[in-house]
Protein backbone atom coordinates (compact mmCIF):
# COMPACT_ATOMS: atom_id res chain seq x y z
CA UNK A 1 0.00 0.00 0.00
CA UNK A 2 1.19 3.68 -0.86
CA UNK A 3 2.24 5.81 1.67
CA UNK A 4 -0.64 6.01 5.02
CA UNK A 5 -0.98 9.24 6.61
CA UNK A 6 -2.43 9.67 10.37
CA UNK A 7 -4.28 12.42 12.18
CA UNK A 8 -4.74 13.16 15.62
CA UNK A 9 -7.34 15.85 15.68
CA UNK A 10 -10.67 16.73 17.90
CA UNK A 11 -12.64 18.48 14.59
CA UNK A 12 -14.65 20.46 16.40
CA UNK A 13 -15.77 21.19 14.62
CA UNK A 14 -14.00 20.71 11.25
CA UNK A 15 -12.92 23.87 9.96
CA UNK A 16 -10.70 25.42 7.16
CA UNK A 17 -7.50 25.62 9.67
CA UNK A 18 -7.86 21.74 9.27
CA UNK A 19 -9.09 21.82 5.82
CA UNK A 20 -5.28 22.94 4.89
CA UNK A 21 -3.59 20.95 7.32
CA UNK A 22 -5.35 17.65 5.69
CA UNK A 23 -4.33 19.28 2.46
CA UNK A 24 -0.80 20.47 3.14
CA UNK A 25 0.11 17.31 4.97
CA UNK A 26 -1.22 14.91 2.20
CA UNK A 27 1.05 16.86 -0.23
CA UNK A 28 4.15 17.00 2.04
CA UNK A 29 4.24 12.64 2.76
CA UNK A 30 2.66 11.95 -1.20
CA UNK A 31 -0.20 10.32 1.16
CA UNK A 32 -2.81 8.21 -0.91
CA UNK A 33 -4.77 7.38 2.03
CA UNK A 34 -5.66 9.07 5.19
CA UNK A 35 -6.89 7.68 8.54
CA UNK A 36 -8.51 10.37 11.40
CA UNK A 37 -8.08 8.57 15.18
CA UNK A 38 -10.55 11.56 16.65
CA UNK A 39 -11.84 12.08 20.16
CA UNK A 40 -15.74 11.42 20.44
CA UNK A 41 -18.49 13.37 22.04
CA UNK A 42 -16.10 15.07 25.03
CA UNK A 43 -12.62 16.45 24.46
CA UNK A 44 -9.20 17.15 26.08
CA UNK A 45 -9.56 20.06 27.57
CA UNK A 46 -12.73 19.23 29.69
CA UNK A 47 -15.62 20.19 27.39
CA UNK A 48 -18.30 18.54 25.52
CA UNK A 49 -17.89 18.63 21.70
CA UNK A 50 -20.13 20.62 19.64
CA UNK A 51 -21.74 17.93 17.97
CA UNK A 52 -21.78 14.11 18.12
CA UNK A 53 -19.15 11.89 17.04
CA UNK A 54 -20.63 10.71 13.78
CA UNK A 55 -20.86 14.11 12.33
CA UNK A 56 -17.58 15.01 13.34
CA UNK A 57 -16.78 11.71 10.86
CA UNK A 58 -18.95 12.80 8.52
CA UNK A 59 -17.27 16.37 8.18
CA UNK A 60 -13.80 14.72 8.00
CA UNK A 61 -15.07 12.15 5.29
CA UNK A 62 -16.66 14.53 3.01
CA UNK A 63 -13.49 16.83 3.39
CA UNK A 64 -10.78 14.33 2.48
CA UNK A 65 -10.22 11.56 5.43
CA UNK A 66 -10.64 7.98 4.65
CA UNK A 67 -11.04 5.77 7.81
CA UNK A 68 -12.28 7.86 11.20
CA UNK A 69 -11.45 5.90 14.12
CA UNK A 70 -12.33 7.28 17.91
CA UNK A 71 -10.41 7.64 20.31
CA UNK A 72 -11.31 6.16 23.48
CA UNK A 73 -12.61 8.60 26.19
CA UNK A 74 -10.67 7.25 28.74
CA UNK A 75 -8.05 8.81 26.68
CA UNK A 76 -9.99 11.74 25.15
CA UNK A 77 -10.42 13.68 28.23
CA UNK A 78 -7.47 12.98 29.90
CA UNK A 79 -4.06 15.40 29.89
CA UNK A 80 -2.23 15.92 26.80
CA UNK A 81 0.41 13.30 28.05
CA UNK A 82 -2.55 10.98 28.44
CA UNK A 83 -4.39 11.45 25.31
CA UNK A 84 -1.62 11.92 22.72
CA UNK A 85 -0.27 8.53 24.15
CA UNK A 86 -3.67 7.08 23.31
CA UNK A 87 -3.63 8.43 19.83
CA UNK A 88 -0.38 7.04 19.05
CA UNK A 89 -0.89 3.81 20.38
CA UNK A 90 -4.19 3.51 18.12
CA UNK A 91 -2.15 4.34 15.05
CA UNK A 92 0.61 2.44 15.96
CA UNK A 93 -1.36 -0.92 16.27
CA UNK A 94 -3.17 -0.54 12.78
CA UNK A 95 0.77 -1.73 11.21
CA UNK A 96 -0.10 0.47 8.37
CA UNK A 97 0.85 4.43 9.21
CA UNK A 98 3.58 5.58 7.45
CA UNK A 99 3.08 8.70 8.76
CA UNK A 100 1.61 11.01 11.76
CA UNK A 101 0.99 14.59 10.98
CA UNK A 102 0.02 17.40 13.83
CA UNK A 103 -0.38 20.96 14.24
CA UNK A 104 1.58 23.62 15.97
CA UNK A 105 2.30 26.87 16.40
CA UNK A 106 6.49 26.28 15.59
CA UNK A 107 7.26 24.68 12.63
CA UNK A 108 10.59 23.02 13.94
CA UNK A 109 10.11 20.03 14.73
CA UNK A 110 13.97 19.36 16.08
CA UNK A 111 13.06 21.65 18.84
CA UNK A 112 10.04 20.45 19.75
CA UNK A 113 11.80 16.51 19.68
CA UNK A 114 14.57 18.30 22.17
CA UNK A 115 11.52 19.00 25.06
CA UNK A 116 10.34 15.43 23.74
CA UNK A 117 13.53 13.51 24.68
CA UNK A 118 13.84 15.11 27.72
CA UNK A 119 10.39 13.97 28.89
CA UNK A 120 11.29 10.58 27.53
CA UNK A 121 14.23 9.85 29.51
CA UNK A 122 13.87 12.02 32.26
CA UNK A 123 17.21 12.53 33.46
CA UNK A 124 17.85 12.94 37.66
CA UNK A 125 18.78 16.79 37.00
CA UNK A 126 15.58 18.01 34.95
CA UNK A 127 13.62 15.65 37.86
CA UNK A 128 15.29 17.74 40.64
CA UNK A 129 14.57 20.55 39.05
CA UNK A 130 10.59 19.95 38.35
CA UNK A 131 10.90 18.73 41.97
CA UNK A 132 12.00 22.68 43.21
CA UNK A 133 9.18 24.09 40.95
CA UNK A 134 6.49 22.28 42.27
CA UNK A 135 7.51 23.02 45.93
CA UNK A 136 6.74 27.17 44.78
CA UNK A 137 3.14 26.16 44.59
CA UNK A 138 2.21 26.36 41.09
CA UNK A 139 0.29 24.28 38.25
CA UNK A 140 1.92 21.06 37.08
CA UNK A 141 2.28 22.23 33.14
CA UNK A 142 4.21 25.70 34.58
CA UNK A 143 6.26 24.17 36.56
CA UNK A 144 7.65 21.74 34.00
CA UNK A 145 8.05 24.21 31.67
CA UNK A 146 10.07 25.90 34.11
CA UNK A 147 12.14 22.90 34.25
CA UNK A 148 12.75 22.49 30.61
CA UNK A 149 13.92 25.86 30.31
CA UNK A 150 16.17 25.40 33.03
CA UNK A 151 17.06 22.24 31.62
CA UNK A 152 17.82 23.26 27.79
CA UNK A 153 19.51 26.60 29.74
CA UNK A 154 18.35 28.82 26.78
CA UNK A 155 15.41 30.42 27.75
CA UNK A 156 15.07 32.81 24.63
CA UNK A 157 15.36 30.14 22.50
CA UNK A 158 12.52 27.94 23.91
CA UNK A 159 10.51 30.18 25.88
CA UNK A 160 7.23 30.37 23.66
CA UNK A 161 7.26 26.86 22.87
CA UNK A 162 5.75 25.59 25.45
CA UNK A 163 2.97 28.24 26.20
CA UNK A 164 1.32 27.10 23.10
CA UNK A 165 -0.86 24.15 23.90
CA UNK A 166 -0.64 22.70 20.32
CA UNK A 167 3.04 22.87 20.54
CA UNK A 168 2.53 20.63 23.95
CA UNK A 169 0.49 18.22 22.38
CA UNK A 170 3.00 18.00 19.54
CA UNK A 171 5.95 16.96 21.78
CA UNK A 172 3.08 14.26 23.74
CA UNK A 173 2.83 12.63 20.56
CA UNK A 174 6.80 12.59 19.87
CA UNK A 175 7.03 11.64 23.28
CA UNK A 176 4.55 8.65 22.73
CA UNK A 177 6.29 7.78 19.07
CA UNK A 178 9.53 7.59 21.28
CA UNK A 179 7.96 5.36 24.11
CA UNK A 180 6.50 2.79 21.69
CA UNK A 181 9.50 2.88 19.44
CA UNK A 182 7.15 3.54 16.74
CA UNK A 183 8.46 3.17 13.06
CA UNK A 184 5.61 6.02 12.15
CA UNK A 185 7.21 9.37 10.91
CA UNK A 186 6.38 12.15 12.52
CA UNK A 187 6.11 15.92 10.84
CA UNK A 188 4.54 18.68 11.84
CA UNK A 189 2.71 21.83 10.22
CA UNK A 190 2.57 25.50 11.10
CA UNK A 191 -1.02 26.58 12.95
CA UNK A 192 -2.41 28.38 9.94
CA UNK A 193 -4.81 31.66 11.60
CA UNK A 194 -5.61 32.43 15.19
CA UNK A 195 -4.75 31.13 18.35
CA UNK A 196 -6.65 28.55 20.04
CA UNK A 197 -8.63 30.97 22.00
CA UNK A 198 -8.49 33.90 19.81
CA UNK A 199 -12.49 34.70 18.72
CA UNK A 200 -10.96 36.90 15.87
CA UNK A 201 -11.03 36.09 12.12
CA UNK A 202 -8.27 36.31 9.83
CA UNK A 203 -9.05 35.87 6.01
CA UNK A 204 -11.20 32.66 6.22
CA UNK A 205 -9.39 31.22 9.34
CA UNK A 206 -10.49 30.84 13.22
CA UNK A 207 -10.12 28.86 16.05
CA UNK A 208 -12.37 26.46 16.98
CA UNK A 209 -13.17 28.24 19.92
CA UNK A 210 -14.31 31.25 17.70
CA UNK A 211 -16.70 29.13 15.93
CA UNK A 212 -18.31 27.55 18.99
CA UNK A 213 -18.89 31.34 19.49
CA UNK A 214 -20.50 31.53 16.41
CA UNK A 215 -22.76 28.76 16.11
CA UNK A 216 -23.84 29.87 19.71
CA UNK A 217 -24.88 33.47 18.73
CA UNK A 218 -26.28 32.04 15.55
CA UNK A 219 -23.88 34.30 13.75
CA UNK A 220 -24.17 32.13 10.50
CA UNK A 221 -22.45 35.12 7.62
CA UNK A 222 -19.31 35.02 9.81
CA UNK A 223 -19.83 30.66 10.45
CA UNK A 224 -19.87 30.52 6.52
CA UNK A 225 -16.54 32.20 6.06
CA UNK A 226 -14.91 30.12 8.28
CA UNK A 227 -15.41 26.11 7.38
CA UNK A 228 -15.61 24.30 4.63
CA UNK A 229 -19.43 24.21 2.83
CA UNK A 230 -20.21 20.56 3.87
CA UNK A 231 -19.05 21.97 7.18
CA UNK A 232 -21.28 24.21 7.58
CA UNK A 233 -24.46 22.49 5.90
CA UNK A 234 -23.61 19.78 8.88
CA UNK A 235 -23.42 22.25 11.18
CA UNK A 236 -26.77 24.04 10.45
CA UNK A 237 -29.14 20.42 10.15
CA UNK A 238 -27.61 19.46 13.15
CA UNK A 239 -28.73 23.38 14.56
CA UNK A 240 -32.06 22.72 13.11
CA UNK A 241 -32.22 19.62 14.73
CA UNK A 242 -31.62 20.76 18.60
CA UNK A 243 -28.14 18.69 18.25
CA UNK A 244 -25.65 21.21 19.16
CA UNK A 245 -23.99 21.34 22.46
CA UNK A 246 -22.46 23.94 23.46
CA UNK A 247 -20.32 23.14 26.56
CA UNK A 248 -19.85 22.05 29.51
CA UNK A 249 -22.46 24.26 31.08
CA UNK A 250 -25.29 22.09 29.53
CA UNK A 251 -24.72 19.44 32.69
CA UNK A 252 -24.35 21.43 34.83
CA UNK A 253 -26.73 20.14 37.12
CA UNK A 254 -25.76 16.85 36.24
CA UNK A 255 -22.12 17.25 37.70
CA UNK A 256 -23.44 19.12 40.56
CA UNK A 257 -25.96 16.25 41.39
CA UNK A 258 -23.04 13.47 40.44
CA UNK A 259 -20.60 14.85 42.57
CA UNK A 260 -22.57 15.79 45.41
CA UNK A 261 -23.96 11.86 45.16
CA UNK A 262 -19.83 11.29 45.44
CA UNK A 263 -18.28 10.49 48.64
CA UNK A 264 -14.66 12.71 49.31
CA UNK A 265 -12.95 9.35 48.17
CA UNK A 266 -14.90 8.96 45.46
CA UNK A 267 -13.57 12.10 44.16
CA UNK A 268 -10.11 11.42 45.49
CA UNK A 269 -10.13 8.43 42.69
CA UNK A 270 -10.60 10.91 40.08
CA UNK A 271 -7.83 11.73 37.82
CA UNK A 272 -5.49 14.40 38.03
CA UNK A 273 -7.35 14.67 41.68
CA UNK A 274 -4.40 15.31 44.34
CA UNK A 275 -3.23 17.05 47.31
CA UNK A 276 -6.39 17.51 48.48
CA UNK A 277 -8.62 18.82 45.87
CA UNK A 278 -10.99 16.71 46.58
CA UNK A 279 -12.21 18.41 49.65
CA UNK A 280 -12.34 21.81 47.60
CA UNK A 281 -14.47 20.24 44.53
CA UNK A 282 -16.70 18.38 47.02
CA UNK A 283 -17.35 21.73 49.24
CA UNK A 284 -17.89 23.83 45.97
CA UNK A 285 -20.26 21.23 44.66
CA UNK A 286 -22.18 21.41 47.87
CA UNK A 287 -23.07 25.51 47.36
CA UNK A 288 -23.14 26.35 43.91
CA UNK A 289 -25.61 26.83 41.34
CA UNK A 290 -23.31 26.64 38.01
CA UNK A 291 -20.23 24.55 36.49
CA UNK A 292 -18.79 27.68 36.01
CA UNK A 293 -19.41 28.84 39.60
CA UNK A 294 -17.36 25.55 40.88
CA UNK A 295 -14.60 26.23 38.67
CA UNK A 296 -13.95 29.82 39.44
CA UNK A 297 -13.65 28.51 42.98
CA UNK A 298 -11.54 26.03 42.93
CA UNK A 299 -9.10 27.10 40.41
CA UNK A 300 -6.27 28.31 41.28
CA UNK A 301 -2.61 29.50 40.50
CA UNK A 302 -1.62 25.10 41.00
CA UNK A 303 -4.99 24.46 39.70
CA UNK A 304 -5.63 25.39 35.98
CA UNK A 305 -9.01 25.89 34.82
CA UNK A 306 -8.38 22.97 32.02
CA UNK A 307 -7.63 20.59 35.07
CA UNK A 308 -10.42 21.54 36.99
CA UNK A 309 -13.26 20.93 33.95
CA UNK A 310 -11.13 17.32 33.14
CA UNK A 311 -12.06 16.70 36.59
CA UNK A 312 -15.52 17.77 36.29
CA UNK A 313 -16.13 15.18 33.11
CA UNK A 314 -14.70 12.48 34.74
CA UNK A 315 -16.90 12.92 37.45
CA UNK A 316 -19.98 13.06 35.26
CA UNK A 317 -18.68 9.79 33.01
CA UNK A 318 -17.73 8.12 36.14
CA UNK A 319 -13.83 7.73 34.48
CA UNK A 320 -11.36 7.21 38.05
CA UNK A 321 -7.53 6.56 37.70
CA UNK A 322 -7.67 2.88 37.97
CA UNK A 323 -9.46 3.33 34.64
CA UNK A 324 -6.83 5.05 33.01
CA UNK A 325 -4.46 2.41 34.26
CA UNK A 326 -6.41 -0.48 32.91
CA UNK A 327 -6.40 1.56 29.45
CA UNK A 328 -3.05 1.58 29.44
CA UNK A 329 -2.45 -2.16 30.04
CA UNK A 330 -5.43 -3.46 27.92
CA UNK A 331 -5.14 -4.67 23.79
CA UNK A 332 -5.93 -1.50 21.45
CA UNK A 333 -9.18 -1.84 19.87
CA UNK A 334 -10.00 0.32 17.02
CA UNK A 335 -13.63 1.78 16.64
CA UNK A 336 -14.54 2.52 13.26
CA UNK A 337 -16.96 5.76 12.83
CA UNK A 338 -16.80 6.24 9.07
CA UNK A 339 -15.03 5.27 5.86
CA UNK A 340 -14.94 5.75 2.30
CA UNK A 341 -14.58 3.38 -0.09
CA UNK A 342 -10.62 3.89 0.24
CA UNK A 343 -11.28 3.43 3.73
CA UNK A 344 -12.65 -0.09 3.35
CA UNK A 345 -9.26 -0.99 1.61
CA UNK A 346 -7.49 0.75 4.16
CA UNK A 347 -9.42 -1.65 6.87
CA UNK A 348 -8.91 -4.43 4.71
CA UNK A 349 -5.26 -3.78 4.42
CA UNK A 350 -5.35 -3.45 8.76
CA UNK A 351 -6.98 -6.59 9.26
CA UNK A 352 -4.14 -8.28 6.64
CA UNK A 353 -1.14 -6.69 8.67
CA UNK A 354 -3.09 -6.97 12.14
CA UNK A 355 -5.60 -10.16 12.51
CA UNK A 356 -5.98 -10.38 16.22
CA UNK A 357 -6.62 -6.54 16.07
CA UNK A 358 -10.10 -5.80 17.82
CA UNK A 359 -11.94 -3.98 15.00
CA UNK A 360 -15.66 -2.78 15.91
CA UNK A 361 -17.25 -1.75 13.13
CA UNK A 362 -20.73 -3.50 14.74
CA UNK A 363 -20.95 -2.99 18.46
CA UNK A 364 -23.51 -5.34 19.08
CA UNK A 365 -21.77 -8.31 17.33
CA UNK A 366 -18.85 -7.41 18.47
CA UNK A 367 -19.65 -7.33 22.22
CA UNK A 368 -21.99 -9.80 21.64
CA UNK A 369 -18.53 -12.50 20.93
CA UNK A 370 -15.83 -10.27 22.75
CA UNK A 371 -14.41 -12.15 25.42
CA UNK A 372 -12.05 -9.49 26.54
CA UNK A 373 -13.34 -8.19 29.56
CA UNK A 374 -10.98 -5.23 29.52
CA UNK A 375 -11.93 -4.00 25.94
CA UNK A 376 -15.67 -4.80 27.03
CA UNK A 377 -15.04 -1.94 30.47
CA UNK A 378 -13.47 0.68 27.70
CA UNK A 379 -16.10 0.17 25.34
CA UNK A 380 -18.27 0.57 28.25
CA UNK A 381 -17.31 3.90 29.56
CA UNK A 382 -16.96 4.91 25.43
CA UNK A 383 -21.01 3.98 25.24
CA UNK A 384 -22.00 5.67 28.42
CA UNK A 385 -20.27 8.84 27.16
CA UNK A 386 -23.07 8.96 24.03
CA UNK A 387 -25.56 7.97 26.54
CA UNK A 388 -25.03 11.30 28.84
CA UNK A 389 -24.20 13.83 26.07
CA UNK A 390 -27.27 13.41 24.17
CA UNK A 391 -28.41 15.25 27.55
CA UNK A 392 -27.43 17.88 26.26
CA UNK A 393 -29.55 18.27 23.19
CA UNK A 394 -32.67 20.13 23.11
CA UNK A 395 -34.66 17.68 21.69
CA UNK A 396 -33.97 13.81 20.86
CA UNK A 397 -32.06 12.79 23.81
CA UNK A 398 -31.60 9.04 22.83
CA UNK A 399 -29.61 6.72 24.74
CA UNK A 400 -27.97 3.83 23.18
CA UNK A 401 -26.99 5.31 20.39
CA UNK A 402 -23.91 3.36 19.80
CA UNK A 403 -25.84 0.41 19.03
CA UNK A 404 -28.11 1.96 16.68
CA UNK A 405 -26.25 4.49 15.28
CA UNK A 406 -24.78 3.32 11.56
CA UNK A 407 -21.27 3.87 10.45
CA UNK A 408 -20.86 7.00 8.27
CA UNK A 409 -20.52 5.05 4.61
CA UNK A 410 -19.70 7.23 2.21
CA UNK A 411 -18.54 6.66 -2.02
Amino acid sequence: MTNVLGIVAEYNPFHNGHLYHLAASKKRTRAEYTVAIISGNFVQRGNVSIVDKWTKAQMAIACGVDLVIELPVVYSTSSAENFAYGAIKTLNSLNIIDYVSFGSETSDLDILNKFADVLYKEPSEFKSLLNHELSKGISFPKARENALLMYLNDIRKYANILSSPNNILAIEYLKSLKKLKSPIRPITLQRQGPSYNDINIVDKYASATAIREMLKNKNLVNLQKCVPNTTFRILYESFKKGHIVQDLSAFDKEILYTLRKMSIKDIKELPDVSEGLENAIKNAANSCNTVNELINIVKSKRYTQTRIQRILVSALLNITKKDLILANKTDTYIRVLGVNNKGKKLLSAIKAENPRLNIVTSVKKFMDSNTNKNISAMLQKDFFATDVYTLGYSYDSWANLDYTHKLVITQ
